[in-house]
């Protein structure tokens, strides 16, 4: 019994924010025509504002982000075309990150420089676990478990360590930035505004779940090397 309850609370402090944060997007994400913008060019008009015109505005399919190194907001199909409240708060919260890097916000430097750190160590990690199956058909090895478990934390570990870095730059590209831009510029409707601090902070938190879920994986990397 108390392993069932133990299984539910890391179940809804692992999941539960993932789950949040899908609800949040989705729920705000109709009325599907709220505003007359599109979440592409709310971004670029607010890149405009702030003197960012060389930064471009992209349809991606790899998730909301801002590449510091290509200089590009990237939006989903769903954000780039859609005039949903969900569309232009999470397109005001990557042109945050945007105003981040134009005035060197430090943590975003940090985690610039952490995923290219982690990047080579991913692949160290990937690589042993390709050929740890190998290398314990041929030598029978006792410390491959030792192996395996070093390999898998390299790989994701280091994904965990970016994730929590990245906690502090998110926070700040929704409260500090995308919130007093929506306010200035009077793009909300006046009922919305609540509505977009629950979103930002959905948007923000998207990185609470990757972590948990990376420390989850690690988990079970432990338990099933201790078998």
């Amino acid at each position: 019994m108390h392993l069932i309850i133990i299984a539910l609370i890391v179940a809804i402090v692992v999941f539960g924010p993932g789950i949040w944060v899908r609800r949040v997007l989705e729920r705000y994400a109709h009325p599907a025509d709220r505003y007359k913008g599109s979440g592409a060019q709310l971004a670029r008009h607010l890149l405009n504002k702030n003197g960012l015109s060389e930064v471009t505005v992209e349809k991606t399919a790899d998730g909301d982000h801002y590449d510091p190194e290509a200089k590009a907001v990237r939006l989903t199909e769903d954000k780039f075309d859609g005039h949903s409240l969900t569309a232009i708060t999470v397109a005001a919260h990557e042109v945050g990150h945007a105003i981040q890097d134009h005035e060197g916000y430090a943590p975003l430097r940090i985690r610039g420089k952490l995923v290219r750190a982690t990047r080579g160590l991913e692949r160290v990690g990937a690589g042993v676990l390709l050929v740890s199956p190998f290398i314990g058909a041929l030598t029978r090895a006792p410390s491959l478990g030792i192996l395996m478990f070093g390999a898998g934390f390299l790989t994701l570990g280091t994904s965990t360590l970016v994730h929590f870095a990245t906690l502090p730059t998110e926070f700040d590209a929704s409260f500090s930035r995308a919130l007093p831009m929506l306010d200035k510029y009077g793009i909300l409707k006046t009922v919305d505004r609540p509505h977009a601090r629950r979103i930002l902070r959905a948007a923000a938190l998207t990185y609470v779940s990757a972590s948990l879920m990376s420390l989850l994986n690690i988990a079970r990397w432990w338990a099933l090397l201790r078998r």
